[in-house]
């Protein structure tokens, strides 16, 4: 098994419940792009009109996990981590109430849906027993959206899904 069907994997076995599933692919981006508008702020400057913000250095170091993991994945979540960063940017020329109450809602709801995907999971989140689930998610929503997609058809075994019924028959 490479190491990202492990993880993946790992992760999955918390996601079993399709509604889980499905509230995850919608918390999870809101709450990466939460981070991303947060993390947006303080601007530190380079010189030279340049600027490092820590939502640069998250993305950066998120990014370099993804490509060690696996290229494909690792390209097109490096992608999405600039373009949150570039949204985090546009976000934090607003006003500070209107910048935090932005980042601070999108949290929250995305949290929200997560905690009611638990619920119908009947299982809490992977990352209360392995913090390593905090940035599996947003990989796990892309493997999820690329299998859905017939891209990676590969993982879908990974990913998880219902556990097999129990195809005896009982009288």
């Amino acid at each position: 098994m490479t190491p990202l069907a492990a993880r993946l994997s790992a992760y999955g076995d918390y996601h079993r419940d399709p509604r889980n599933v499905a509230t995850h692919l919608v918390g999870i981006p809101l709450i990466v792009v939460a981070v991303g508008v947060l993390a947006s702020r303080p601007l530190l400057p380079l010189g030279d009109g340049l600027t490092l913000t820590p939502a640069m250095l998250i993305a950066l170091a998120a990014s370099l996990y993804y490509l060690w993991l696996d290229r494909g994945f690792g390209i097109v979540m490096a992608t999405l981590m600039a373009l949150n960063v570039w949204l985090g940017l546009q976000a934090a020329r607003l006003d500070t109430p209107v910048w935090f109450g932005l980042g601070l809602g999108l949290f929250v709801v995305g949290w929200a849906f997560q905690f009611l995907g638990h619920h119908y999971e009947g299982r809490k989140p992977a990352f209360l027993d392995d913090l390593s689930g905090l940035i599996i998610g947003p990989l796990f929503v892309a493997a999820e959206v690329s299998v859905r997609l017939g891209l990676r058809r590969e993982l879908k075994a990974a990913l998880g899904g219902p556990p097999p019924r129990d195809s005896r028959v009982t009288t």
